[in-house]
């Protein structure tokens, strides 16, 4: 395999959770021991090193996700990230490291801990201000317990924290979910995520979906225009679907996926995206703790190709730029994109601004149409 030259950027999929949220399709499960974490950290470690010995590589920005990554509390995460950092040459100084964590598990002494370990953002799941709304979903916080949250990282000097909010969700409306957003706003995040909700097949909201009154389709819509424009009157500018910040705080890692530059992604269910290759981890914790790295399948699809690209750029505000387009697929490519793209400018569904494509937060609403139109039609 060909040798990483740039940066790239480090996933660790921490898969373990006090209870399983009724939403969730993650690969997580509930009941691990402190033996366990130990253990789970000396493996993560281990593949850090195999991981850098096929590829090599520098890093700069390490992510936390899970599962309840601050279940392995601040010690465990210290390791990991000084493994990291020696192997993967990180300045700790000046690379993004972020842990995920539920409002639940934060005290003081836990984000005292992480920062003295190297993290400088913290992401947490608030999903709503609703208390009602959070019982539904299976959450275990509270909104009070949230803010308390945000304090805790703050007081330690996390000075980068987002915060996660849930739209579609049962129960919600406009109102609530503009509720959400500003009680998110207020906390003094630099950051908000606002998904909307995907029922998953095989979760238990699945399951009992036809108990609640989840809102259709155009009222989700609705909830997302207003939600976006309520952040961005906040500060909160949007650079992604689903991802808004205050200038200079957007999440340099999520940014790697969506500008398809290297990752690698270790624990289970974790996925690593190398040059063209593309590598992913069985949906095992047993498997991955026996074989580590070994047990890596490689997918079948190439990554790079035409319709990831055009995909993945266009979640961005940013969009697509002619120049880069053309010097990675070729100029004939790009014209035609750009040709099929002047059409749609004709209705409103997109914007062309100095040699670039994008779209506004409607234009997000029928993102999967308007690319399959600008690709294929």
């Amino acid at each position: 395999m060909t040798k990483e030259s740039g940066n790239i950027g480090i996933y660790i999929h921490v898969p373990f959770c006090l209870s399983k949220c009724r939403y969730c399709d993650f690969y997580s499960v509930a009941g691990a021991d402190d033996m366990l974490f130990d253990s789970y950290t000396d493996a993560v470690c281990r593949d850090l090193s195999a991981w850098h010995e096929e590829f090599g590589g520098r890093a700069d920005t390490i992510y936390f996700g899970g599962g309840t990554p601050s279940l392995l509390g601040a010690r465990r995460i210290a390791k990991i990230i000084d493994c990291a950092a020696r192997i993967y040459n990180i300045d700790l100084a000046s690379a993004e490291i972020t842990v995920e964590a539920n409002p639940d598990t934060v005290t003081d002494a836990l984000a005292s801990g992480l920062r003295f370990g190297g993290v400088n953002r913290l992401s947490l799941g608030l999903q709503s201000a609703d208390l009602r709304q959070l019982e539904l979903l299976g959450r275990r916080h509270t909104p009070e317990r949230a803010e308390r949250a945000v304090e805790s990282a703050l007081c330690a000097g996390i000075g980068n924290v987002s915060v996660d909010i849930m739209l579609g969700i049962m129960g919600q409306d406009v109102k609530s979910a503009i509720m959400t957003a500003d009680f998110a706003a207020d906390l003094g995040v630099k950051h908000i995520s606002a998904y909307m909700l995907k029922v998953e097949k095989g979760t238990p909201l699945y399951n009992e979906k036809g108990k609640y009154n989840i809102p259709g389709d155009d009222e989700v819509c609705d909830i997302y225009l207003n939600v976006c424009e309520e952040l961005e009157k906040r500060g909160l500018l949007q650079y992604e679907i689903s991802n808004f910040a205050l200038p200079g705080f957007e999440c340099l890692h999520n940014l790697k996926y969506w500008k398809l530059e290297p990752y690698i992604g270790i624990g289970p269910a974790a996925h690593s995206c190398i040059g063209k290759s593309r590598f992913y981890y069985p949906r095992s914790l047993d498997e991955f703790m026996r074989k580590g790295h070994k047990a890596l399948k490689l997918e079948e699809r190439c990554a790079g190709d035409i319709e990831e690209y055009v995909m993945l750029r266009l979640r961005l505000h940013d969009g697509i730029f002619l120049p880069a387009l053309s010097e990675i697929y070729g100029t004939e490519v790009a014209e035609r994109i750009f040709g099929r793209a002047e059409m749609l400018l004709k209705k409103g569904l997109v914007h062309i601004s100095d040699g670039r494509i994008y779209l506004d937060r409607r234009g997000f609403l029928v993102s999967n149409s308007i690319i399959a139109y600008l690709l294929y039609e």
